[in-house]
């Protein structure tokens, strides 16, 4: 099983497979909640088609095997409209202009094959290799109870640990009922 984490810049047509509706008037995120919500579905779509085009692209692509098997969003902070907006998740050491974490999707077929291990460790190596000094995430504290899908798009406080995050501070920012964590690791030089 070879897994293989990339950037999507290029990619375009892999993260549609998955992460655009297929049936015309389809509902979904394209991965735009975070960016900018107001956009209907064509302006959605285009958006990501846009950044998919240029450095440094809106997140990573797993593949397994060659097949795109899931998806990370990852990029400034200060690209994500809701982020920069958010009254719940707090706003720290912005002049640092640190990379955010927002969401993970692995596609059906895919889960329970620790994917999102792979997917959050690519995301940090984008993050680097693209400059970034700081990395960080706002996943749900599950308690070690199981999360559901919806509710875990985030990543969970357990996840981000073991790939060396710290714990920075409880948000006001719940997904599932449970408090979401900001939670950050520093990339060094």
């Amino acid at each position: 099983m070879a897994i293989d984490v990339l950037p999507a810049t290029g990619r375009f047509d892999d993260f549609a497979t998955f992460m655009v509706p297929r049936k015309p008037g389809g509902g979904g995120c394209v991965c735009m909640s975070y960016r900018d919500s107001r956009l209907d579905m064509p302006g959605r779509i285009e958006y990501m088609r846009t950044e998919c085009s240029s450095e440094p692209g809106p997140g990573v692509l797993a593949y397994l095997d060659g097949e795109v098997a899931g998806w990370c969003s990852v990029a400034p902070k200060s690209t994500y409209r809701r982020l920069m907006n958010s009254r719940t998740i707090p706003h720290l050491d912005e002049e640092r202009d640190p990379w955010s974490i927002v969401c993970f999707v692995v596609r059906g077929g895919f889960r329970k094959r620790g994917l999102m291990h792979d997917l959050l460790d690519g995301a940090v190596e984008h993050a680097r290799a693209s400059g970034a000094a700081l990395v960080e995430g706002y996943p749900v504290d599950t308690g070690g109870e199981r999360v559901d899908v919806i509710s875990g798009y985030v990543g969970t406080v357990e996840l981000f640990e073991k790939h060396g995050f710290s714990r920075v501070l409880a948000t006001d920012a719940h997904s599932g009922g449970r408090v979401r964590w900001l939670m950050r690791r520093e990339l060094g030089a």
